[in-house]
């Protein structure tokens, strides 16, 4: 299969680097804007034949036994990513400094943060949440409507909420629920019942 890196959309963007790239280990990271007027597929072409990204999942798989790191480059519009996993490469050398490490700070991505943490069972894993500042601005939205908006519209509000409900997400939106309902409840108003929120992400086809 020819080798995909341009997502199509935002949800594929974040499905693609969260589970097929995080969750397997891809920790290590560089973000980097395409300049307005300047042609992506350049900057493209000049990326995957520089590290070499252009090869079949064997050859990969053999890379990663003989102890080499494995690197991966998505696009959207004009931003893009380059992650890698443990092992030699010369990405580490050329990036550098710029390089960073999901598990202590987060990949920052149209108003997501993709990182990796531990779970209950000691192993890492992937975690797609909403970034704190755009968290924060949420908050601040809805706490000026808790009140003066009725459960229908607050419901329609939340429906229109963007961020595709991974489990992190889920339970940022529960509090922002729960936050407006003791609003209204301190307001002897009728609380916004939970099926306002989305509970199942719709799977993205990332390259379609």
């Amino acid at each position: 299969m020819a080798y995909r890196w341009v997502a199509t959309s935002v949800a594929g963007f974040v499905q693609q680097l969260a589970v097929s790239y995080i969750a397997h280990g891809y920790l290590f990271y560089v973000t980097g804007r395409i300049p307005e007027g300047k042609d992506p597929a350049r900057t493209d072409a000049k990326l995957i034949a520089q590290y070499g990204l252009d090869v079949s999942k064997w050859t990969r798989a053999r890379r990663r036994k003989q102890g080499q790191a494995s690197v991966q480059y998505l696009r959207y519009s004009g931003w893009f990513v380059l992650v890698a996993t443990h092992g030699e490469h010369p990405f580490f050398a050329a990036e550098g400094n710029q390089i960073r490490d999901c598990r202590r700070q987060p990949l920052p991505f149209m108003g997501y943060a993709l990182g990796c943490r531990k779970g209950r069972d000691g192993k890492w894993h992937a975690s797609v949440r909403i970034a704190r500042e755009r968290f924060r601005e949420l908050k601040q939205c809805f706490a000026a409507l808790a009140v003066p908006r009725s459960v229908a519209e607050l419901g329609a509000e939340f429906r229109r909420i963007e961020f595709e409900p991974y489990a992190p997400v889920r339970d940022q939106l529960r509090l922002l629920l729960r936050a407006v309902n003791r609003r209204r409840q301190a307001a002897n108003l009728e609380l916004v019942p939970p099926t306002v929120l989305r509970r199942r992400r719709a799977v993205a086809r990332p390259f379609a």
